[in-house]
């Protein structure tokens, strides 16, 4: 018999608005990646899958590189969240906590880096700075993807934005709030990030740490009635 998915430990509405948050850390993070890093994402990766493809035609001037360079760096991280969910998803407080709390880390440390010009955000040497990027990403991906919130994944929106068509209201009585707020969360997040990186990329950076930094605090200290 499979173990039941980890219970957030704060309320519903809680657990919506700070996944949501993570929605908006996914829109701002992509927009970093899309657009200063190359055509790569580091947080969906339906995308890089397409780039790969894509990449075979010669005259798609398509790298395969950084594509694959995210997958692997994603996929280190969601390993890691899954070990993390199954040693201590039964204490999803601190569960939940270190694991946002370390991506928030990694983001606070790719924008220090990047600020100081360490890691790059343009050329042809961003390869690293995808990675770990990606990496982080994969850490939020992996511990949402076992708390397992309906229509809350933080990231892929193909399946959200058919679900409010197909299960809108005049179809079947739904209510598809999150997957549009999803939607929405996302978007404005890609176009703030859009609108900040001629600013600065290590500003949208640290914008993106601050805001997992208060989802890690809200599961972690948040003591609010599961209802």
């Amino acid at each position: 018999m499979s173990a039941a998915p980890p219970v957030s430990p704060v309320s519903r509405r809680w657990t919506v608005g700070l996944l949501l948050l993570l929605t908006f850390v996914t829109g701002l993070v992509d927009a970093v990646s899309f657009l200063k890093l190359g055509q790569v994402f580091v947080a969906n990766m339906t995308g890089n899958i397409t780039f790969l493809g894509l990449s075979v035609h010669p005259d798609a001037e398509v790298s395969p590189a950084s594509p694959l360079a995210a997958l692997c760096g994603f996929g280190a991280g969601a390993f890691v969240a899954g070990r993390a969910a199954s040693l201590a998803g039964h204490r999803p407080r601190r569960w939940l906590g270190t694991a946002f709390g370390v991506e928030a880390g990694v983001l606070a440390l790719v924008a220090g880096l990047t600020a100081g010009g360490i890691l790059p955000v343009s050329g042809d040497d961003t390869l690293a700075t995808v990675v770990v990027l990606a990496t982080a990403l994969g850490v939020q991906n992996g511990t949402v993807h076992h708390l397992a919130v309906h229509d809350l994944t933080t990231t892929v929106l193909t399946l959200a934005l058919a679900g409010v068509v197909t299960d809108s209201q005049l179809a079947r009585g739904a209510q598809p709030h999150r997957r549009l707020g999803s939607i929405a969360v996302m978007l404005v997040g890609a176009g703030t990030g859009a609108v900040l990186l001629p600013v600065s990329v290590s500003l949208v950076l640290a914008l993106a740490a601050t805001a997992v930094a208060v989802v890690a605090g809200g599961f972690a200290l948040t003591v609010v009635r599961r209802t």
